[in-house]
C-alpha cells in the first residue's frame, strides 16, 4: 500500500482529553484495518502554540510520540519534562501522559498507538 501526501486525511479539531486550543491530525494509516489490527493510530499531529493535549490514561494500548519539531511540556504520569525535536516519549499500558506546546513554533510529532 502507498498513500500519497495528497491522499492523507487532515483534520483540525479541538485538543482532546480536556485540553486547550487545537490540534491537527493527519492519518498516515487509517485505523486497525490498515495496521494489521495491532494498533489504532499512526499519525502526524500538530499541537499549535497555546494548545495542549490533556492528560489521559492508556488502558489496553500504548502511545509513542516522536517529536519532529517544536518544544513541548510533557506530563509523564505527573512528572513534567521538556521534549524537543528528535526526542521520543513512550506511554506504556496503564500509564498516562499529556503534552502542551511551549513557544511560538507548533509541535510537529508522529503519534503511534499500539494494542497490548
Amino acid at each position: 500500500m502507498i498513500r500519497r501526501n495528497e491522499e492523507k486525511e487532515s483534520i483540525r479539531k479541538p485538543a482532546p482529553f480536556d485540553g486547550t486550543g487545537e490540534i491537527t491530525v493527519r492519518s498516515l494509516l487509517n485505523g486497525p484495518e490498515e495496521m494489521s489490527r495491532k494498533g489504532r493510530v499512526f499519525g502526524h499531529t500538530t499541537v499549535w502554540p497555546g494548545s495542549e493535549i490533556g492528560y489521559h490514561l492508556h488502558n489496553g494500548d500504548s502511545e509513542t510520540y516522536y517529536i519532529l519539531s517544536g518544544s513541548g511540556r510533557y506530563n509523564d504520569n505527573g512528572t513534567f519534562t521538556t521534549l524537543n525535536a528528535g526526542d521520543v516519549a513512550y506511554c506504556a499500558p496503564g500509564e498516562g501522559h499529556g503534552i502542551a506546546c511551549i513557544g511560538e513554533e507548533p509541535i510537529e510529532m508522529i503519534a503511534l498507538i499500539l494494542y497490548e
